[in-house]
Formats: structure tokens, sequence, C-alpha cells
């Protein structure tokens, strides 16, 4: 198993964390799990208000007092947007009636919340903030610096690993092609950056001298493995975690995942108005020839959350973002604790064939 400089700084016994998954998925308890366990639990914090950001680290500090990461959306908020909504109101009204809602509605935004979040992150002082769409002002970087909270940024290329770098990130999160949930990239359209895992980190490698992080169709110790041979000092796994008891994926969310037996993952904008994969269904299926309908982020967050919460409710997973990367078939049942144990067995024992 790799030790580096960067482990210590982590605070972590195992060069894995657990990737901050948004919308409820990442509870305290499973948070707490992964770090109690020797790895880096991550709190997606992006769809939280201050005052929750404040009680589930609360919470999370109740269950453990390892480092712990907390994630938010550091760009990417196009609140001014012109679009036009209507076609995309008639294609939910249906959706809205299978599931007996009312007629949908254009929710109006608030201001980005990103400054509110931060200011919370601040105040609570997790270890590690990380964040992704974008880089903080050089404002917000110095005051996480004067904290001492190690900052992790997310990049899709070399070219956006570079100006993390001159952000003064303490490591990147290179996010391959092969990752589930939204894609990262702040620079340039997205299908630029689909670049497969393995490599983007033999090029962010070569290009950077801050750790890099490996995430996107990490399943299993052997993938963990290969990311290291690559260049890596840590790997991100998101899927491999959303079968865990402590993981708040809803049923419907969970019994999507079991059935899967390829890979039917697909980058849709369906659901958030930002390219992000998961796995198809009858919602990204309905709007497939329709993508000119589709409002921007977080307008289509917005407007869809109430079909996805409703979805949820009724185990109906036609409606839910199932977001979800390539490794999906390989996705295990097993408590946290027992994950994070068996992926470092696994990693360890395929490092040394590697070797």
């Amino acid at each position: 198993m790799p030790t580096s400089d960067f482990l210590k700084r982590l605070g972590t016994r195992y060069p894995i964390v657990q990737a901050p998954m948004g919308g409820g998925l990442t509870t305290p308890e499973l948070v707490a799990a992964v770090c109690n366990a020797g790895g880096l639990g991550s709190l997606g914090g992006a769809y939280l208000t201050p005052a929750q950001i404040h009680d589930e680290f609360r919470q999370i500090r109740a269950l453990t007092n390892k480092p712990v990461n907390i994630n938010l959306f550091a760009g990417g908020y196009e609140r001014d947007a012109v679009s036009n909504p209507r076609p995309m109101l008639s294609l939910l009204a249906a959706a809205h009636e299978a599931l007996g809602l009312p007629a949908p509605v254009l929710p109006s935004l608030p201001p980005d919340p990103f400054p509110s979040q931060l200011e919370a992150v601040v105040e609570v002082r997790p270890e590690i903030f990380s964040f992704t769409f974008g880089i903080p002002s050089p404002e917000a970087m110095n005051r996480l610096h004067q904290r001492g909270i190690l900052a992790v940024g997310t990049a899709t290329t070399i070219e956006e690993a570079g100006l993390l770098e001159k952000a003064g990130v303490a490591a990147i999160v290179a996010q391959g092609a092969e990752a589930g949930a939204h894609r990262g990239t702040f620079l340039g359209p997205f299908e630029s950056s689909m670049i497969p895992t393995l490599d983007l980190v033999r090029g962010i490698r070569g290009a950077v001298s801050v750790p890099v992080i490996a995430s996107g169709g990490l399943m299993d110790g052997p993938d963990i493995a290969r990311a290291f041979a690559a260049g890596a000092n840590a790997a991100q796994l998101g899927t491999a975690f959303l079968l865990c008891p402590e993981a708040g994926t809803p049923r419907a969310y969970r019994q999507a995942i079991l059935a899967a037996r390829a890979d039917t993952t697909v980058i849709t904008r369906a659901f958030s108005g930002r390219p992000a994969r998961g796995l198809r269904n009858a919602f990204i299926e309905k709007l497939e020839g329709n993508e000119d309908s589709i409002l921007p982020y977080p307008l289509q967050n917005a407007l869809t959350r109430p079909m996805r919460a409703a979805a949820a409710m009724k185990g109906d997973a036609g409606y839910l973002s199932l977001w979800a990367g390539q490794g999906v078939t390989r996705a295990r049942c097993l408590p946290a604790a027992e994950l994070i144990e068996r992926l470092a067995m696994e990693m360890e024992e395929a490092g040394a064939r590697i070797q």
C-alpha cells in the first residue's frame, strides 16, 4: 500500500476517499463510518443551507474525531440565464401527472448559495474542503488556508489542473470520463473533457506538482491499484458506496443499481441542466431529441426537484436521477467499514501483483 506525505496530511489510514455525493446520499452516518474505518469521508454540501451544513457537521463530529471533507459547487450557477421555459414545462407535465403532482411551475431562484455555504464551512472548520465546477476566489482560498483547511479542486482536463495548482490547492481530483454524477468541467465544453480516468491521472501527474486523486469508474482494489500505478496519490470512489446501509440512497435507486447487468449509464442534462452520468431511465429517454428544451443549471435542477422527490417517495426509478459511474455493475452491498477494509486488502494484493 502506498504511503506518502499527502496521506499524512490527510490524516487517514488509507488513501481512499468516499466521494462527496450531494442530495442526501452522504449522510453523517456514512461519512463517519468511512472516517472511522480509515478512509476520508466526504459530506456533499452543495444542496445544503448554511444551517444544515452546521447541523450535519455536528452530527458527524458526534460520531467521529477523524479528518472530514466537505464539498461545495464553486461555480456554474447561471441564475440570470435567459431561456424559454414553456417547452420544458410541457414535457415535464406528463411526468407530474404520472406521479400525481400538480402541473409544474417555474421556480424562482435565490442568489448563488456558495458564498454563504463557504462561510459555514470556514466556521465549522473541517480538515479538508473540496470543490467542483470552478475555483473559489483568491480571497476565499486565503481564508481556507488561514483556517488550516486543505483545499482540493476538481479537474477534468490538464488545463483545469494547471489553474487549480496556481490557485493554491493542496491536491487535485482527476475526474475521468467514467465518473458518475456531474462533470466538473469549467473550461470549455464538457465533450472536450471526456478523458479516461487513468489517462487523465497520467496527464495531470506529469503537468503539476501537487498530489492527484483519481476519480471515475473505480469500484474495487484492483481499480485503485491501477490508479496508483498511473501516478495517483489517492483514489475517490462514489458509486461503490451507494449500496452501503449508511448511505441515503433511496430504495428505488438501490434497486436500479442492483438490477444493472450492463453499463447503461449515459451523460445527460435532463435532470439538472448540467452534464452528468447516470443510469438511463424513462425521463432521460423522454428528453432525448428535446435537448434544446432543457433549461440551464440550476433552473432545470430546481424545476425537476418535485418530480425527483415524488419519485423517490413512490419508489419510481423512472423519474429519479440515478447517478452512477461506469463500474456500476460491480457495486457491492457492504457496510461502509467493511467496504473500506475490503478495498484496502484488495488494493494491497493487486498492488503486489502489479509490482
